[in-house]
């Protein structure tokens, strides 16, 4: 089934359309983007069982941009009437323009010239706010209680689920478009106690989609239950290099820290990211390519048609066989760099700033399997469950936060745990050593990504498992 249009933006409609020509009677550019929201979220632990509605990324609201001679301006507001027109048309001219901030370096301000018109919905199994509140709390029920039946010690299983359905309409003088998206995104927490010792185990779920991002869950419980058993006996890592494979969720936490933040092309403008430098120069192993867009390969929660900018959707090639070729750009950033927009211009709502952002994140794949990963291994470690990651973009340090590591002796997994794990190094270093990539990609969403600890996106990451040489700690 396809996401329908929303009513709403349709009937608002000619009024944006209206505002919108006379803001293009005064001004060389102007465009008004437009949205519509239903968000929640669910939760059921032993603590309880929460249903919540949430606006915070999103509600209805709609923003007008305009770039003229004194420079750039946006006005945001959540409800517009006709008589609100002459209104803002006055705001815009004597207040937001007049302490703008002209950006003399920009010609077009996006890439408006060639018309453009469309209407794009994705598609979905099982609509959530048709099965329900009630029939969401009870499989999310259903699966808690399957969790704690698997063992004595476990203690608890937080089950939670969310979903965003929205509608966004853009409009310029050559642009018409229209996108109607639905994803959804699960994850499970269980916990187990030994005495005093308390451990937990993490499995995220996601989809472009609705409700069937709850179908996989069950199978994964009795897998997490070994898992957070084991990690009750898990011995402290000795600090130093090793040899690692890193799972697909590990790989995808590596991608966005590393080359993530660091290729947005924002941060080239401030001088923020050395990334800048290496364009053209190798960053990788020549089995590393890596990808960013909202139409790549792979479709997930950062999956659109259209940016926050009026861009269409774009897959861009980061890494091409370990060279750095190319970052990715919101529109303000790609004028003032020269460079054409790749369709990253993001906002954590309609009435926030644009910045450029990540999208769906991820290495691609190559030809080993995990088990061929694993018997090369000498002595070293798998690498599972990453927890939080962060780097440094102008001098290309990372730090990640994996839950645990399995020991490989020969070849062959011993059974033997090591927890918690901090992986760290030099970006350029940990990626020029990797010598073997998987032949098969995953990917995952179930969190967002800030930026400078605000204005939050939905993203997805991941990659095929990887072998490299890693720092930890």
């Amino acid at each position: 089934m396809k996401v329908e249009s929303s009513k709403y933006l349709t009937d608002k409609k000619p009024v944006f359309r209206r505002l919108l020509e006379r803001m293009l009677a005064k001004y060389r550019y102007a465009s008004i983007i437009a949205s519509d929201v239903e968000c929640r979220n669910y939760s059921v632990s032993g603590r309880g069982t929460s249903v919540e509605e949430s606006n915070r990324f999103g509600k209805r609201a709609f923003t007008l941009r305009v770039f003229g001679d004194a420079g750039y301006a946006e006005y945001s507001a959540v409800t517009l009437s006709d008589e609100d027109i002459p209104v803002i048309e006055d705001t815009v001219e004597n207040e937001l323009l007049a302490r703008a901030r002209a950006f003399e370096q920009m010609n077009t301000p996006v890439p408006d010239d060639v018309p453009l018109s469309f209407v794009r919905s994705t598609d979905f199994i099982s609509d959530p706010h048709t099965l329900g509140d009630g029939e969401i709390v009870r499989r999310l029920t259903e699966i808690r209680e399957k969790g704690l039946s698997l063992d004595k010690r476990i203690l608890d299983v937080n089950c939670r689920f969310g979903y965003q359905k929205y509608h966004k309409l853009f409009l310029s003088r050559n642009r018409d478009l229209e996108q109607n998206v639905l994803y959804s995104d699960s994850a499970v927490v269980m916990m187990a106690r030994k005495g005093d010792e308390i451990k937990d185990s993490y499995k995220s779920f996601s989809c472009l989609g609705g409700a069937e991002a709850l179908d996989s869950i069950i199978g994964y419980l009795p897998s997490m239950c070994e898992t957070v058993t084991s990690l009750l006996d898990a011995e402290p890592l000795v600090p130093g290099e090793y040899e690692c494979i890193c799972t697909p969720d590990v790989t995808g936490m590596i991608v966005h820290e590393a080359f993530g933040h660091g290729v947005e092309m924002d941060m080239f403008v401030k001088d923020r990211a050395l990334a800048a430098d290496y364009v053209g120069k190798r960053v990788a192993s020549d089995l590393v390519t890596m990808k960013d867009g909202a139409c790549t390969d792979y479709t997930d929660v950062a999956t659109y048609f259209f940016d926050d900018e009026g861009t269409e959707a774009n897959d861009t090639l980061v890494i091409d066989r370990g060279i750095l070729v190319s970052g990715f750009a919101d529109a303000v950033s790609a004028g003032r760099l020269g460079v054409k927009p790749t369709g990253n211009g993001r906002r954590e709502s309609v009435d926030h700033k644009a910045y450029t952002r990540m999208t769906n994140t991820f290495f691609t794949a190559g030809t080993s399997t995990p088990e061929e990963m694993i018997a090369s291994v000498k002595y070293g470690l798998l690498l599972e469950e990453p927890t939080s990651g962060m780097e440094d973009p102008k001098n290309w340090g990372i730090q990640c936060m994996v839950s645990f590591a399995r020991e490989i002796r020969d070849g062959k997994l011993t059974g033997r745990i090591f927890s918690p794990i901090v992986l760290s190094g030099y970006v350029p270093d940990l990626l020029k050593s990797i010598t073997m990539v998987g032949n098969s990609v995953a990917h995952a969403g179930s969190g967002y990504c800030g930026k400078g600890h605000k204005e939050w996106v939905k993203v997805s990451d991941g990659g095929p498992c990887i072998k490299a040489t890693i720092r930890l700690g």
